[in-house]
């Protein structure tokens, strides 16, 4: 790969610097081992923004992050932030990366390693072979759409209200990616919407059937109501493939599929622009989904994995390195079949180790597989 390749790093608050310092020791073996090289630039956002500068992002990072071929993100947030204004809350950065990039296909894979089946909560023989992609709709819906607010009534009672709104052409965009990741899989995609009781939910099944009939070809499509799709999950989550949802069922569901795995610390995400019609470059950001964990920050204890995971699909979808993603993946595998394991996804019979001795785990597999 050709080293002008840009890479943005916003490491943010909270675990994020500790996973993204680990990751980067893996981008330094990429570099060292199969001459995979990036031009990295560090950024501030979040809280760490809005100390340092006042705001949780500002107009130079985001420039910055625009300017670059995709963005590694870790984490934002933190119960010093909690009193902040909500327009200056750490999180107000993280979308607005989202909204200003237009990152609107958030792809979150949930799959269960071999060695992690016993770290699920629920049955081996229920999520063993697991692998499900969630597609979530990133920058419509309830937490974008006007109007929006907090307002006082003439008697005193405070008021708050959000919009869930959708048009054709942003649930079309959506539609598509899932169909077309659908493709390459098991070719079957679920939509979760509640158009049993929400306009917008009637909408986006109206445009999920027109799209599927027009353009679905290859791929079959069943409708679910959002509730109900969070008990299949849990009930029989591998009866999915694709689920693609809105940005506010995405947010759940996504969660609750993440915690199959056995570990939040295990779960990577991809956030997607649409291509450009002349350079086909695409604005991405990944990151993990874990979020900050205040409790264990600074500590060396968090999991990388997720991060370092989220640096694999960077390869998959922004570089198109699917060979050095399949490398990442494999080294992962067998990582975690060695002796060590971080706290959150230990077991009888494996080592307590924190952030460092994981990481250096995966490179000594990564070394044994590139003999």
């Amino acid at each position: 790969m050709s080293s002008n390749k840009k890479l943005m790093v916003l490491a943010g608050d909270g675990i994020g610097p500790e996973v993204m310092a680990a990751t980067l020791k893996v981008a330094d073996w990429f570099a060292r081992h199969r001459s995979l090289n990036f031009d990295i630039t560090e950024g501030l956002v979040g809280g760490a923004a809005y100390d340092a500068k006042g705001v949780p992002l500002t107009d130079e990072t985001l420039a910055d992050a625009m300017a670059a071929d995709a963005t590694l993100f870790g984490a934002v947030g933190g119960p010093q932030y909690d009193d902040l204004p909500f327009e200056v809350k750490p999180e107000r950065g993280l979308l607005a990366l989202r909204k200003e990039m237009d990152l609107f296909a958030n792809l979150r894979p949930a799959m269960v390693f071999p060695a992690l089946v016993s770290s699920s909560t629920l049955k081996p023989e229920v999520v063993s072979g697991l692998n499900i992609m969630i597609v979530r709709e990133l920058t419509g819906g309830v937490y974008f759409a006007e109007p929006r607010g907090r307002e006082t009534l003439a008697d005193g009672t405070v008021r708050a209200f959000d919009t869930n709104m959708y048009t054709p052409p942003e649930i079309e965009r959506i539609g598509r990616v899932a169909f077309d990741l659908a493709r390459k899989r098991q070719g079957r995609v679920v939509s979760a919407e509640k158009a049993n009781v929400m306009h917008s939910g009637v909408l986006w099944r109206e445009v999920m059937t027109a799209l599927h009939q027009a353009e679905g070809d290859g791929v079959t499509l069943e409708h679910m109501y959002a509730d109900n799709c969070a008990m299949q999950l849990v009930r029989a989550p591998k009866q999915f493939d694709v689920l693609v949802t809105d940005n506010l069922f995405g947010d759940i569901l996504s969660d609750t599929a993440a915690m199959l795995t056995g570990s939040l610390g295990m779960l990577p995400s991809a956030s997607l622009g649409a291509p450009d019609e002349t350079t086909g470059k695409r604005f991405a950001l990944y990151e993990p989904v874990h979020g900050s964990a205040p409790d264990i920050a600074g500590k060396g204890l968090a999991n990388p994995l997720a991060e370092l995971l989220s640096f694999s699909m960077m390869l998959r979808y922004s570089f198109d390195q699917g060979d050095d993603a399949d490398l990442i993946e494999q080294a992962v595998e067998k990582a975690l079949s060695g002796e060590l394991r971080t706290g959150d996804i230990m077991a009888d019979g494996f080592t307590q180790t924190g952030t460092d001795g994981m990481i250096d785990q995966v490179i000594n597999s990564l070394d044994e597989l590139a003999r």
